[in-house]
């Protein structure tokens, strides 16, 4: 299907030089040409901050996106980039993030992509109110790929109930990062948890910044006004720092075997 609408990337790791994405300029603008050729409009570049990537401040991330808009704008390359982060959960986040040294998505104020460490799942319900009391809405980056909430599926719905919002991988969707992320993705879809879907691309290799065949694999599995949700007009309303559509306004129906390991696996408890 043929969106009608731009495709917008809230997690993409385009900025030259500055993590593991990107390695250099001319890298960047390549990704930016196959994100546009497969209709995207808007990138919110996030490259890595806190972890191993204290270097990456606020005021590093920003002059990055600036100088990357000048070479798009100069290279006529039609594709919009905001700054942002894919920020590692550490104690000191929300005083960091007051201080503008981690950059909210869209530099906005309003919503923090989070990264937990892809081995181990810990209890982020302290963040997540230390956040809302902040003024922050967390979106928790990648869960599929996480090992401890593959393990454990029954942690997300509670996350969601606490304002948390989910934000899949298009290559899980495709079956980039094993089956058993695949079906989890296939599931939150089911069950109405997931917010947004982005390509967490890092080159122009393996990990693309690209959304199309994923947009196509949503609507199949649930409809194209759930797909333009989660593909164009969530995503657009983070860059704007603006509401979200509420998770049970975005997927209607689908079916929930009994149990949790049903849940992920396809098949109903024993």
């Amino acid at each position: 299907m043929l969106s009608p609408e731009p495709f917008v990337d809230i997690h993409c790791h385009l900025l030259p030089g500055i993590d593991d994405g990107a390695r250099h300029c001319e890298e960047s603008l390549a990704m930016a040409r196959m994100a546009v050729a497969d209709g995207i409009g808007i990138v919110l570049a996030t490259p890595h901050q806190l972890g191993s990537y204290s270097h990456n401040d606020g005021p590093t991330i920003r002059r990055a996106v600036d100088e990357l808009q000048r070479l798009l704008d100069e290279r006529q390359i039609p594709l919009r980039v905001a700054p942002g982060a894919d920020v590692r959960i550490e104690p000191d986040l929300v005083a960091r993030l007051r201080r503008g040294d981690v950059v909210s998505l869209g530099d906005t104020g309003r919503y923090v992509l989070l990264e937990l460490p892809h081995e181990i799942y810990f209890p982020l319900d302290r963040m997540l109110a230390e956040l809302a009391a902040a003024g922050y809405v967390g979106i928790l980056s990648h869960p599929e790929r996480n090992h401890g909430i593959l393990a454990s599926p029954e942690v997300l719905p509670p996350l969601v109930a606490q304002s948390c919002l989910l934000q899949i991988t298009a290559g899980s969707l495709l079956g980039a990062f094993g089956r058993r992320s695949q079906i989890f993705c296939e599931r939150l879809l089911e069950r109405g948890l997931v917010h947004f879907v982005s390509t967490d691309a890092h080159g122009v290799q393996g990990r693309r910044p690209q959304l199309r065949e994923a947009f196509d694999r949503v609507v199949a599995l649930a409809g194209a006004e759930t797909a333009l949700a989660l593909f164009c007009r969530n995503p657009a309303r983070v860059v704007a720092g603006c509401p979200i559509l509420p998770a049970s306004e975005v997927v209607r129906g689908g079916r929930s075997p009994d149990g949790w390991w049903g849940w992920l696996t396809g098949k109903k408890a024993a």
